[in-house]
């Protein structure tokens, strides 16, 4: 507690008298001559002292920075990064690229995979986690604040997440389900007789006959879709299980969670990677993964590919990362945080292109064909050809306990963070009827997950594999695009690169380079656009029945066009609302003309003081130009006092009566600097509205930390 004495103007003829308040604070009464309280309107100068308490912050009530808003924050930035790397690094690392270097050029792929995480991942990984870090709130709280008109792009997200929960845990199921089966005195899938041609070294090998006709209990074609297949029902319920209980305590639960789940796979990953380079054939493996075939960078389809992997391993435009930011401290930096999250992410990604490699090539020496039959992604490389690798390893029951378990850990990890963007963009959506109704974030979160849940049903009959590959391909490959480009085109062209490299000193005291500014303004969205015209470019119909790269194409089994109508309409779900919302806006906005609405739909809920430069949504170093101050210490921030029980008020939240403002700052001489009580005299004249309107406009650039 420290002792202030300051020089205020107080209403006439009054005097301020601070009065004890018990051990936990002090409070100051501004009282006129005749003992009436006075709200004050005349001012004159009196000279009072008043003692002050230190704001203290409390991380598990949500403080944050000395303010108190109700939100939980990270007991440590470590879980932060963690929980960030453990969103990134997902199946896809495993399945997705390893295939895209096969068949983009080998090592040449290398180069527009890097140069597209540089010009385009990393910098729209700072936006999304600098929007997240800044306003405290989900995707949707986020853009309502930076940019109301597309508030449909951020539902669009919300959309997005909640199908790709109910199809996800699929995966992970399927995983659980080999786990369990690991454990057999005889790897099961070993069992059910190889049969090996030449041209074909996996289509009709145990592995894949065990995963269609044991596992998924796979019907003919979609309009078969046969009865539910119980012990998937029965995996994908613990499945569930385990992502509640991740999440159940936002981040407090997934907090001690990623601990496990985001630092375990690696020790797994380095079991693997020595264990495969050290197999026979895995020369060959990594000869197709690293050799490179430079013509292959003059295919503009290389560069497309590039960049949507990158677009979907960091995970841009899926609110993860928003979602995760927000629950930082407004100061935390963030620059290097991006740097770490997304080079752990691509280094891990090369790391499981050597492990994937290595193994294909030694499947390729084990049944003497060439690696080109049997390299495949999705499902079909991590459910058929890895579990053919592990059948004919040494020990192959510890090898398949690891790699499911592998799975399984990075799945979830992906998994509860999606479910955290669902529950944390309802909270901020809705947040006095969810605490009204629900009253608990518990209820919240175990609703979602049975919706989320039930949604999913479909995916565990016999035909469900078909349902599965349709909402997977309509869902990620259609939509997300979309919903990135109108992400950035709200925050960068709408909210504004430049004030977003404001916010970004705000919170880190240092100013974006150049190269996310430009990269921000330019090489983004037109990247983003070029993917979509280029997806749209290469649409083909769906089908499904060619699993593995050899099978015979024959066999491959064209959708129904009911089934076709299904898959954009899901597609469309988290389009539509972009328009819709947009319309919306436009209309509620205030103004006498279109022109006039539109404006007023797009201005940002983020107010940003022409004075200092500081906005509404700063805690730490709030604006106070709604009075002047003089003779300031830099090491002392103004406060806002009025009659109330403590002096230790929150300057962000309470807002007093007209006329009983102080502020207080000045140099410290040396005889108060030593005492036991921090003195300090300031002078505060409040200005009259011409003097506002007259007032030169300035930077404050030394921040001003909490009493």
């Amino acid at each position: 507690m420290g002792s202030l004495r300051s020089k205020v103007i107080g209403p006439a003829g009054a005097h301020m008298i601070p009065e004890d308040d018990g051990p936990d604070g002090h409070q100051l009464t501004v009282v006129s001559d005749d003992g009436v309280v006075a709200d004050g309107i005349a001012f004159t100068k009196i000279t009072a002292t008043l003692d002050i308490n230190p704001i203290e912050d409390d991380d598990d009530d949500g403080a944050e920075d000395g303010v108190d808003d109700g939100r939980a924050t990270w007991d440590s930035k470590l879980k932060f990064v963690l929980a960030c790397i453990g969103s990134c690094v997902g199946l896809g690392n495993f399945w997705r690229f390893p295939y895209l270097c096969y068949k983009s050029g080998g090592g040449a792929f290398l180069i527009p995979y890097f140069l597209m995480l540089f010009v385009c991942g990393i910098p729209l990984l700072l936006m999304e986690m600098a929007i997240g870090q800044y306003t405290r709130r989900g995707p949707v709280g986020a853009l309502l604040s930076l940019c109301p008109i597309f508030i449909g792009s951020a539902i669009g997200v919300v959309i997005i997440c909640i199908i790709f929960c109910s199809y996800y845990n699929i995966i992970i199921s399927w995983s659980i389900y080999y786990l369990t089966q690991s454990f057999r005195s005889a790897l099961p899938w070993a069992t059910q007789g190889l049969i090996e041609t030449p041209s074909n070294c996996t289509a009709n090998s145990s592995t894949q006959r065990y995963f269609d006709a044991v596992v998924l209990q796979k019907s003919d074609s979609i309009d078969d879709y046969g009865g539910m297949v119980w012990p998937l029902l029965g995996c994908v319920i613990v499945a569930w299980v385990i992502v509640y209980f991740s999440i159940w305590k936002s981040i407090r639960s997934s907090g001690l969670v990623v601990l496990v789940t985001a630092t375990l796979p690696y020790v797994f990953i380095l079991v693997f990677l020595v264990r495969a380079v050290t197999l026979e054939g895995a020369g060959v493996g990594l000869k197709y993964l690293f050799q490179p075939e430079w013509s292959r960078l003059l295919d503009v389809q290389v560069w497309v590919y590039a960049a949507a992997q990158n677009f979907n391993s960091i995970g841009i435009g899926f609110g993860s990362m928003i979602t995760f930011s927000s629950y930082n401290k407004f100061s935390n930096n963030l620059l290097t945080d991006v740097w770490i999250i997304a080079l752990v992410n691509a280094g891990t990604s090369l790391l499981a292109g050597i492990i994937v490699f290595s193994t294909m090539g030694n499947i390729a020496y084990e049944l003497d064909c060439s690696i080109t039959d049997i390299i495949t992604q999705g499902p079909g490389l991590a459910f058929v050809a890895y579990p053919q690798a592990l059948a004919k390893m040494p020990y192959p029951h510890f090898f398949a306990v690891l790699f499911f378990l592998l799975l399984i850990i990075l799945g979830i990890d992906s998994q509860f963070a999606t479910v955290e963007v669902i529950v944390t963009s309802l909270q901020d959506a809705f947040p006095t009827w969810i605490k009204k109704k629900l009253r608990r974030h518990e209820i919240l979160a175990f609703l979602v997950c049975l919706f989320c849940f039930t949604l999913g049903l479909p995916n565990l009959f016999e035909g469900g594999i078909y349902y599965f590959h349709l909402v997977d391909y309509y869902s990620s490959a259609i939509s997300l695009m979309y919903l990135a480009f109108f992400e950035v085109v709200a925050v960068v062209w709408c909210y504004g690169a430049e004030r977003l490299s404001r916010n970004l000193r705000e919170m880190t005291g240092k100013i974006p380079s150049l190269y996310f500014k430009y990269c921000w303004r330019y090489l983004s969205p037109s990247l983003i656009l070029i993917i979509t015209v280029m997806s749209w470019m290469d649409h083909k119909n769906l089908t499904y029945g060619q699993t593995l790269k050899g099978e015979d194409p024959s066999k491959a089994l064209p959708y129904p066009t009911w089934a076709i109508a299904l898959g954009w309409f899901i597609a469309s779900l988290s389009i539509i609302p972009i328009p819709l919302c947009a319309v919306i806006m436009v209309y509620r906005a205030p103004g006498d003309t279109l022109w006039q609405k539109v404006k007023e739909a797009s201005k940002p809920r983020v107010e940003e003081c022409k004075k200092c430069g500081k906005s509404s949504h700063n805690p730490i170093t709030p604006c106070h130009c709604h009075y002047v101050v003089t003779n300031c210490h830099e090491k002392v921030s103004p406060a806002v006092v009025s009659s109330v029980p403590r002096t230790s008020i929150n300057p962000t939240t309470y807002v007093p009566p007209t006329g009983l403002l102080l502020a207080a700052q000045s140099e410290l001489s040396s005889d108060e600097k030593n005492s036991s009580h921090d003195q300090l005299e300031c002078e505060l004249q409040q200005p009259s509205e011409r003097q506002l309107q007259s007032e030169v406009p300035e930077k404050l650039d030394s921040p001003h930390p909490k009493l």
